[in-house]
């Protein structure tokens, strides 16, 4: 369950921060965005190094589909599109990834 925790919260910091960076960029914001969007992506960094793995790879690597999942979730939370079939079936399928990585047997 903490790992999960720590790729939720993970996802939610990486996001926000590359999306004040894109508010700023290509929405016009003000370039005070960019305080936020750094503290946030600092939180992420910080929440993928406490997950419990022996590998930074694979700890990455099962994060990836955490944040295709949570991104395809921003799209329509924050941004208010609703994600289509293929956004859907994308990011299901990132999850069937990532969790053969996170759980997949592992021989010594």
């Amino acid at each position: 369950m903490k790992t999960y925790a720590l790729y939720a919260i993970a996802a939610l910091a990486e996001i926000a921060g590359c999306y004040a960076f894109w508010a700023w960029f290509r929405l016009g914001r003000s370039v005070w965005w960019l305080a936020p969007g750094v503290l946030s992506l600092v939180v992420f960094a910080w929440m993928l190094a406490l997950v419990p793995s022996e590998a930074a790879g694979r700890t990455f690597a099962a994060y990836g589909a955490i944040y295709i999942f949570a991104s395809v979730l921003w799209l329509w939370a924050v941004e208010a599109r609703v994600p289509d079939r293929w956004d859907i079936l994308g990011a299901a399928v990132c999850l069937v990834g990532g969790a053969i990585i996170l759980f997949g047997p592992r021989s010594a």
